[in-house]
């Protein structure tokens, strides 16, 4: 909406040719004000909904967010490092990334220097 506003005080228009719609006119304006309208609600829903579903995932005790694949990884990755073997290579059998592999080097790396 704002695009559309700086566009008028421009003089300027915009026309969607894909969507027929022609906002130069006062019916199109109205139109992208509906619109927009609309989308801020759809976007006000879908908040509403995802605060509930971790709401009651919080209450069943379900964990939330991505699981840490690499933490059930942690010792062997350890020793494998340890025993001289690639990050590149340890990734390769472990089947997880190498950039997972790296983090998990260096955080054990600062979490011993903290101490």
């Amino acid at each position: 909406m704002t695009t559309l506003q700086e566009l008028v005080a421009l003089k300027g228009g915009f026309i969607s040719l894909s969507e027929a719609l022609v906002m130069t006119t006062p019916s199109g304006e109205a139109l992208a004000g509906m619109l927009a309208v609309f989308a801020q609600f759809e976007r006000d829903i879908l908040r509403e909904r995802v605060k509930a579903g971790i709401a009651q995932a919080r209450k069943e005790g379900r964990p939330r967010g991505r699981p840490r694949t690499v933490t059930r990884h942690a010792q062997e990755v350890r020793k494998l490092f340890r025993s001289g073997v690639s990050k590149r290579e340890i990734a390769k059998r472990l089947k997880i990334s190498r950039t997972s592999v790296q983090r998990l080097l260096e955080r054990r790396i600062a979490t011993a220097a903290r101490f």
